[in-house]
């Protein structure tokens, strides 16, 4: 496989999380008919209005050039017709026809059966937050929405990709799985990344999108809120990045040290861990939201999108091949446990995520804690500091 000039890694496509700007835990978007991003601050019901609106002024606009008469009534009617004809994909709540592939009657190996009951319990709990936590009486899903999500067509696999979650071997295993290449080692790093070999679900259109959500099996990987923080921030910020320097660190340096060195305004290089804790929590943050920081609950919209499977980077290898099991994958294929960036250096634990989070004020660990409080809710982790209400 070729290779392509790096960028960075878990990108999107068309650079939409760039233009990410800050929005509620719900993580909701609408995608207007050009492709551009508008987030909201409202709940679904709400933002459906606000697509009505827009929508009707359309209307409007053609129906009086033809100078057509008609009662409040009938222009609700039309208005409403037009909206279903253009509107985003409308599925009603908990409408995913498919369910965990049962364990075949030969499968005796009470791990299985273990994991199994595990998986019940996450899109339980998930499940229940999401009817406490959220309004959505009409769901509706957008090709935002689906933007994060890789499509694998043989087997059948929807997979939403959460960046420092393992991704990047899970894209491996798409590939292999697709016949995209026999090992998951015989894949480098930027052909991952920057080959295009995979397809994402929002490159298909309404009917493709629907059929797919509604028959395939969709699945995430997710990791604990901070530590999967503090890893991005090594990645992005303690090593070269001609991307994430010039880009995030001279805003937040900027900002935020006081007496910056030229140098320090020059390059972006160097941010420390307390400055880019600050740039995170700021409502007024000088440049936008990355994926690699940004809640769960908007990349994957787990609240409209009813995952199959959820597994989780601390159990990564028995929830991976278990999944892997479900799906008829060939035997010889497990997931892969190399580290696919700084090889040499040790990963993220929950020992060194405290080490950087020591560095907070009790203030600044409670309102990170807050950031992040639907993703430590919704997939059911514990508080990571005994001081945090």
């Amino acid at each position: 496989m070729g290779l392509q000039q790096p960028k960075k890694d878990c990108i999107s496509s068309n650079n939409q999380d760039r233009r990410l700007r800050k929005s509620t835990a719900d993580g909701v978007a609408t995608v207007k008919l050009s492709g551009s991003l508008h987030p909201s601050e409202n709940v679904p019901s709400k933002l459906q209005s606000i697509d009505r609106r827009q929508s009707s002024t359309m209307f409007m606009k053609d129906y009086q050039e033809k100078g057509e008469e008609t009662n409040s009534m009938r222009l609700h009617k039309r208005r409403r017709r037009f909206v279903i004809k253009k509107s985003p994909i409308l599925i009603s709540t908990n409408s995913s026809t498919l369910n965990l592939p049962t364990i075949k009657s030969d499968d005796r190996n009470n791990k299985w059966k273990s994991l199994y009951q595990i998986q019940s319990k996450r899109k339980q709990i998930m499940k229940e937050t999401c009817s406490k936590y959220k309004s959505n009486n009409r769901r509706i899903i957008t090709p935002y929405h689906v933007s994060r999500i890789f499509v694998e067509d043989k087997y059948r696999v929807l997979y939403c990709e959460v960046p420092k979650a393992g991704c990047s071997n899970w894209k491996r295993v798409l590939m292999v799985l697709n016949g995209l290449a026999s090992s998951t080692k015989d894949i480098q790093h930027n052909t991952v990344h920057y080959g295009n070999y995979l397809k994402r679900l929002d490159g298909f259109d309404r009917k493709g999108i629907y059929h797919r959500l509604n028959t395939y099996t969709k699945m995430l990987f997710i990791r604990e809120p901070f530590e999967k923080l503090v890893s991005a921030f090594r990645d992005k910020f303690e090593h070269p990045n001609n991307y994430y320097h010039p880009v995030f660190g001279k805003a937040i340096i900027s900002r935020y040290r006081v007496n910056a060195t030229k140098e320090a305004l020059r390059t972006g290089s160097g941010v420390k861990f307390k400055e880019f804790i600050q740039y995170l929590l700021d409502v007024h943050r000088p440049v936008g939201m990355d994926i690699h920081w940004d809640h769960v609950n908007r990349l994957c919209s787990p609240c409209l999108i009813d995952y199959d499977f959820v597994g989780k980077f601390e159990s990564m290898e028995e929830d991976a091949n278990f999944f892997l099991h479900l799906i008829g994958a060939p035997q010889n294929l497990t997931f892969p446990k190399f580290k696919d960036r700084h090889s040499n250096e040790e990963r993220t634990t929950t020992k060194i995520t405290q080490q950087y989070f020591a560095q907070l004020s009790p203030s600044q660990r409670q309102q990170s804690y807050d950031f992040y409080y639907m993703d430590y809710l919704m997939f059911n982790y514990s508080k990571p500091f005994e001081d945090l209400y």
